[in-house]
């Protein structure tokens, strides 16, 4: 299943130097919250809007696949967040190399986040 991560791009030049990504949301990383947020392709567009809106530095979307996140030792959770309502969360800091795609992402003119 196809996952997604919205990152700050300088977080992500960060885990490119490094060779992990550790930050499990804006502003807190997976030793702060314990996992690494992440959204399905369908909950990235609100999950952008609620959180990411405003923040005025550039912004890449990682594009993940939980298949290959869970044979490369990063367990992957759907875990309620409100009743009925369930996000994936990713249980390990994120090697680099298992990030599938990298897209630059952007709010157009209408607050609709483009990647």
């Amino acid at each position: 299943m196809q996952i997604r991560h919205i990152a700050l791009l300088s977080d992500w030049d960060a885990a490119v130097a490094s060779g992990e990504y550790r930050v499990s949301s804006l502003g807190t990383t997976i030793d702060d919250e314990g996992f690494i947020h992440a959204s399905t392709p369908e909950q990235v567009e609100d999950t952008a809007r609620r959180f990411y809106a405003g923040v005025g530095r550039p912004l890449v979307v990682l594009c993940l696949d939980t298949e290959r996140l869970e044979a490369g030792g990063v367990p992957v959770r759907f875990d309620e967040v409100a009743p009925g309502v369930e996000f994936p969360h990713l249980y390990a800091a994120l090697p680099v190399a298992l990030v599938d795609e990298v897209r630059p992402a952007a709010f157009d003119a209408d607050g609709t986040l483009r990647y």
